[in-house]
């Protein structure tokens, strides 16, 4: 894994994002991924849950920004860092994500905090 090619999967992450299309979703993981809302929580299990389990809290198109930063890349695991810009504040991110060798994820970790104004 390289940075350009987490770059490449983050953008596609945003794009999915936007879109909230389950197809664009799906396309991100390996059929039997895990995403973690938060590094202690039962994980979303396989591209059926992790799909369901985003668009039953997807935020509405247009309503958000992102900007973010790759802060490293070993073998198979990029470390992000990340602002979510609401209208109301900001919301700071970090994300672990771990991919299989077809480059998508199999492993998605996150933290989130809203950061002080």
């Amino acid at each position: 894994m390289t940075r350009r090619q987490a770059a490449r999967w983050i953008e596609a992450y945003l794009a999915a994002w936007r879109s909230n299309a389950p197809a664009d979703i799906e396309s991100l993981f390996t059929p039997d991924a895990v995403y973690f809302t938060a590094p202690h929580r039962t994980p979303w299990q396989g591209q059926r849950e992790i799909v369901q389990g985003w668009l039953g809290r997807a935020d509405d198109q247009g309503d958000w920004d992102f900007r973010y930063e790759v802060l490293h890349v070993t073998d198979d695991t990029a470390y992000v860092r990340g602002w979510t810009i609401y209208e109301d504040g900001v919301v700071g991110n970090l994300w672990v994500v771990r991919f299989a060798r077809e480059q998508r994820c199999r492993s998605f970790t996150e933290w989130w905090m809203v950061e002080d104004a």
